[in-house]
């Protein structure tokens, strides 16, 4: 009899035990380890102590603010957010390209917390404020790779200027991270410029132009370049490239007065060139004569109407314009680039895309906070942490 009452009370605290581990288990981590789990997301280095201490603090009443806490580590600056936007400055799409003026000037933006969505748009520039680096040039990246080299720390170096002030481009004609040298070197060297407007959708809009493919849209806007039977069989154009190009070409034209000149990143600048048509604009006429002849800079969203509205443009806004600053404006402005920021930035501080529908709700209700909120994209990755913690 002793032996079963043992038995029963062994049993009886074992499963005791077990609800309580249960219990832990569905509470989750303590306080202490979503903090710090936030603080290794957003920095990618651990808390001291005493901010440990203060994010623990404060987790119940605000996790969003105490997630804000770890972008204050100079890391997040250097590497958290160098990292993440890298590769929107090249075509290979690589972090492991050198710091630059539009990575800088992202980095600078979101520090000082301006409205993200000007970074398609604004009159800026981030230097670095070291007397030991060469000037920056809009002929060479030598002020920002030796910044880079000498490990700056861009939290407190950085500094905002304008574009026009440094590179001498008309105010009128800067469009954010558009018209650095940078994104110029990359998207406006060669080519038919098209290339930056395909990299400003896949970078800024999450969308390449496969996704956004509709044949419905009129074809009047196309360019000679572009052949109405290549290979011979119209349906082909029909059917492929009227889908691209038919919204591209007229959105496209907004960059007709730029151009790279320079043969890589290492030596050249941008060249604008007001009411002058780069001829990169004309070349291959012969493979359509009656194609569309690029006049101007003036440009029109065709996206506004037919399957691409689901990008949510702004309502109210004309939806054309001239230039690139009008056209950054337009693209900026929509549904599909605020919830682009937040899954860049739902998959740098969750380590994973947003794949659930859960994942999906929380990407439009903190993209619904963005725009609400000014476009704080350093609030976004606060906001994020907190949600995935």
């Amino acid at each position: 009899m002793k032996q079963q009452n043992s038995q029963v009370s062994c049993a009886v605290a074992l499963g005791i035990a077990l609800a309580f581990v249960a219990q832990i288990a569905a509470a989750g981590p303590s306080e202490r380890a979503l903090a710090k789990r936030m603080y290794d997301a957003i920095a990618g280095v651990p808390p001291d102590e005493t901010t440990l201490d203060a994010m623990e603090a404060k987790i119940p009443s605000d996790a969003v603010g105490a997630a804000l806490m770890a972008t204050d580590d100079p890391a997040f600056y250097n590497v958290t957010l160098k990292n993440l936007v890298t590769p929107w400055t090249n075509r290979d799409q690589t972090v492991f390209a050198p710091l630059n003026d539009y990575t800088a000037t992202i980095i600078g933006m979101v520090r000082d917390n301006k409205p993200f969505n000007t970074v398609l748009s604004a009159d800026i520039l981030y230097t670095v404020n070291d007397s030991t680096l060469p000037p920056v040039s809009n002929n060479n990246n030598d002020h920002y790779e030796q910044a880079e080299a000498k490990n700056v720390d861009l939290k407190a170096k950085l500094v905002e200027t304008q574009q026009s002030a440094v590179y001498g481009t008309p105010a009128a004609a800067t469009a954010g991270v558009i018209t650095t040298r940078a994104a110029s070197a990359a998207f406006f060297i060669a080519g038919t410029n098209r290339a930056m407007f395909r990299f400003t959708m896949l970078n800024h809009l999450c969308h390449d132009l496969e996704t956004v493919h509709d044949t419905t849209r009129p074809p009047d806007r196309i360019r000679q370049d572009v052949s109405r039977s290549p290979g011979g069989d119209s349906r082909l154009f029909l059917n492929n490239c009227i889908g691209c190009h038919s919204g591209m070409d007229p959105m496209a034209q907004a960059f007709a007065y730029y151009n790279y000149d320079g043969m890589d990143a290492t030596a050249g600048k941008m060249v604008y060139t007001p009411g002058v048509v780069q001829a990169k604009y004309f070349i291959n006429s012969d493979n359509f004569k009656p194609g569309f002849v690029t006049p101007d800079d003036s440009w029109e969203n065709r996206w506004r109407h037919g399957q691409n509205t689901v990008l949510g443009w702004k309502p109210g806004m004309p939806g054309s314009g001239n230039g690139a600053k009008s056209l950054g404006d337009e693209l900026a402005n929509s549904d599909a680039f605020a919830e682009c920021q937040v899954q860049k930035v739902f998959k740098t501080v969750c380590f994973r895309a947003p794949e659930s529908n859960a994942d999906r709700a929380t990407v439009k209700t903190i993209a619904s906070d963005f725009k609400s909120g000014g476009y704080n994209l350093r609030r976004v990755f606060a906001e994020t942490a907190a949600s995935c913690k």
